[in-house]
């Protein structure tokens, strides 16, 4: 028996797989998932730096260590690292490895868990000490009586070191536990009979009680003399504005990649797109990406280490409450920009939601951009979430007229593609393939302390 075919089966028009041979496709431009909104680079202002590098120079400030201290653990056993003791205030500058490493030594740990006190208000100040793990409420006495919560005491921080030098006889506060904490401890005691025995120590000692003793304004600068609401012929004082005699200058940071073209695609293959002009071009969107990242993270530049130690604050209860970003923007006068992973801006909605407040959206450089307080938070993917769930939210007010942030860049480059970036054919080699030089250079400058802001332990799970 014959079998008749099905007519449906036969093909009866042109396939579009065959079609496609005779015509010309429409076409996308190469596409780059990789690339951002790149916001810190769109909202800083960008200042010429002359010669690669940029100095800012600020009045004398009397502010001197006050930084974080680092510890290691072993067994259970926690020890400061000595050389970080150099941290503190009270032993800033200290050129004495072995005094340092006597002083580590005498420390003595201590834990405590939630809801127990570790200082007590009005007990007797005889002890410097660090915290080594843990949050702790800092706590002091209200107008009316009542407690209230004056800072949060991270891991690194610490109190006390009036009490070693006597300046202070008891303490004006209380530091009660918020998780488990591990403290370690100096006493007064072992204090002086390491001074006793040090004469570097002594001598240091006697010249931060004279720093002490010099007049500041609130923040650290030396104080202007001035005399007001004075009657008839007072003798007025007379001043000067002193600065800093040992500036900080900013050198401008590069990154570079060589792009590799062969000559026989560069001559062959440039219709409809010039596949020369596409390599180049998302070559420049990674070096972009790239430097967005270094001014975030490098530990020279870069936002995240360059703030102030005053100026980085501890969520309160872990993840991002209106109340940490309110304590946020208060530490700086005209906030202009918050930066913060696009997890921790959904962190922040939920607290937001779950208080029954909705936070106003506003239009910045054409976007639609969620504020606080009307301040746009802006998202940022270089700011680096831990593994434990972690990350960080940067505040920040931006100009040289504000003594704010500032970019830094040199434009006018020879072969230049865009300001502070430049493209350097650097010739073909015996294979054929053409080579091209891609340099961005760029550096990032806070001009006063107060211009950028760190909200630091910013949980996203909870």
């Amino acid at each position: 028996m014959t079998q008749v075919e099905n007519p449906q089966s036969q093909q009866m028009s042109l396939g579009t797989a065959a079609a496609r041979n005779l015509a010309t496709t429409t076409k996308s431009v190469p596409q780059m998932q990789g690339i951002t909104p790149r916001w810190l680079l769109r909202v800083l202002p960008w200042v010429q730096a002359e010669g690669g590098t940029y100095r800012v120079n600020r009045r004398l400030t009397y502010a001197i260590g006050d930084g974080l201290v680092s510890f290691t653990s072993s067994a259970g056993r926690v020890q400061v690292v000595p050389p970080e003791l150099r941290e503190l205030a009270l032993l800033h500058d200290l050129d004495d490895d072995e005094t340092l490493a006597a002083l580590a030594g005498r420390f003595e740990q201590q834990e405590f868990e939630p809801g127990d006190l570790i200082i007590q208000r009005g007990g007797h100040a005889d002890r410097l000490v660090l915290m080594a793990h843990g949050k702790a409420d800092k706590i002091g006495q209200g107008e009316y009586g009542a407690d209230t919560v004056l800072d949060t005491i991270g891991e690194g921080e610490y109190f006390g070191e009036q009490a070693l030098t006597g300046l202070r006889d008891e303490w004006s506060f209380s530091i009660k536990a918020k998780t488990p904490c591990i403290t370690l401890s100096l006493s007064r005691q072992d204090f002086d009979r390491i001074t006793e025995q040090s004469d570097k120590l002594r001598a240091h000692l006697e010249y931060f009680v004279s720093l002490r003793g010099k007049r500041s304004n609130a923040k650290g600068e030396a104080e202007i003399e001035l005399s007001s609401g004075h009657e008839g012929e007072a003798l007025l004082p007379a001043t000067f504005v002193d600065y800093e005699l040992s500036p900080r200058e900013y050198e401008l940071s590069v990154t570079q990649t060589v792009l590799r073209i062969h000559t026989r695609v560069a001559d062959l293959y440039n219709q409809p797109m010039n596949q020369t002009e596409q390599q180049l071009r998302l070559t420049v969107e990674a070096l972009r990406e790239r430097q967005e990242y270094e001014m975030i993270n490098n530990r020279q530049i870069g936002l995240l280490h360059n703030a102030d130690l005053k100026q980085r604050i501890p969520t309160r209860t872990g993840p991002p409450t209106p109340d940490d970003m309110d304590e946020l923007i208060s530490r700086r006068r005209k906030t202009q920009f918050i930066l913060a992973h696009p997890k921790a801006i959904a962190a922040f909605g939920r607290e937001c939601n779950s208080r029954g407040i909705y936070p106003n959206t506003k239009e910045l450089d054409g976007k639609i951009v969620r504020t606080w307080r009307n301040i746009p938070l802006l998202p940022c993917d270089k700011i680096p979430v831990s593994e434990t769930g972690r990350t960080s939210i940067i505040a920040m007010r931006t100009g040289e007229k504000n003594q704010g942030v500032i970019g830094l860049h040199h434009a006018g480059l020879p072969d230049e593609l865009e300001p502070g970036l430049n493209v350097r054919f650097m010739g073909v080699n015996e294979k054929a393939i053409m080579s091209y030089l891609v340099s961005a250079y760029y550096s990032v400058a806070v001009m006063v302390p107060d211009a950028l802001g760190i909200l630091e332990s910013v949980e996203l799970g909870r």
